[in-house]
């Protein structure tokens, strides 16, 4: 049976990743993101190495009307999906969005309002057509605590991990298995520069054990794995001491 996967946010670094590593597990593929031709040279690359059907889809995740039709019009036109993927995703400015509310809206719409509109109306696809298929939404280990750099980011991010955990549940009966991804950082120029960043991991590492994650029908990845560990010890530090901290 032939598969396809949709990637939303198909120009990023993770996104690429998982385009190569989907594509030799033996995906077909639509690539979904804004102005797209600029992707055919990626597209190309990838048809030619791995013999898959690869194609581009022009895409805005800020485009709320353009998503509740999205699956059904790739569908109709490419063929149907088996595996969305939402890659998409804003880091933002933290100190910006303190005064700018067009920021501020920018990185909540993003990261939560419009990850969540995509993934209702993937999973309404999905599930109306009875077939084993899946979910995979790039979260963050942000969303695991508020911290003063990063908060904005950080609650829309908690926000798309909780909506994941109650579709992961409605969906358990059905043949839809839904992954939540918390990389940690990550080698990727959204955060290229940044300030304070440890343990970062490569694109294609954190590809790799997506793959895997999904294909063991895992609920939720920390990636590398040692962010699991480290993000409960965050979790569990007192509040009255955790207010104090810098980071």
């Amino acid at each position: 049976m032939s598969r396809r996967a949709l990637i939303l946010g198909a120009k990023s670094a993770i996104a690429q990743a998982l385009a190569r590593r989907l594509a030799a597990e033996g995906y077909d593929l639509v690539l979904a993101a804004r102005h797209s031709p600029q992707l055919e040279p990626f597209a190309a690359d990838l048809r030619l190495c791995t013999q898959r059907e690869v194609r581009l889809w022009e895409f805005d995740a800020l485009d709320g009307p353009q998503l509740a039709g999205l699956p059904a019009r790739v569908h109709r036109e490419c063929g149907p999906v088996s595996l969305g993927v939402l890659v998409f995703g804003y880091l933002g400015n933290q100190w910006q969005a303190l005064d700018d509310s067009g920021e501020l809206e920018k990185i909540l719409h993003t990261n939560f309002t419009q990850a969540v509109l995509a993934l209702s109306h993937l999973a309404r696809y999905l599930e109306r057509r009875e077939e084993p298929g899946g979910l995979i939404a790039i979260s963050s280990v942000a969303g695991d605590r508020g911290r003063q750099s990063n908060y904005f980011y950080g609650a829309a991010k908690g926000g798309l991990s909780l909506f994941l955990q109650g579709l992961r549940n409605r969906l358990a009966s059905t043949p839809v298995h839904v992954l939540t991804v918390k990389p940690g950082f990550v080698d990727t120029p959204m955060t290229r520069g940044l300030e304070g960043l440890f343990l970062v991991a490569s694109p294609e590492k954190v590809a790799h054990d997506i793959v895997r994650a999904y294909q063991r029908k895992k609920d939720i990845l920390y990636t590398p794995w040692f962010w699991r560990y480290i993000m409960l010890i965050i979790r569990n530090i007192p509040e009255r001491l955790f207010k104090r901290l810098k980071l």
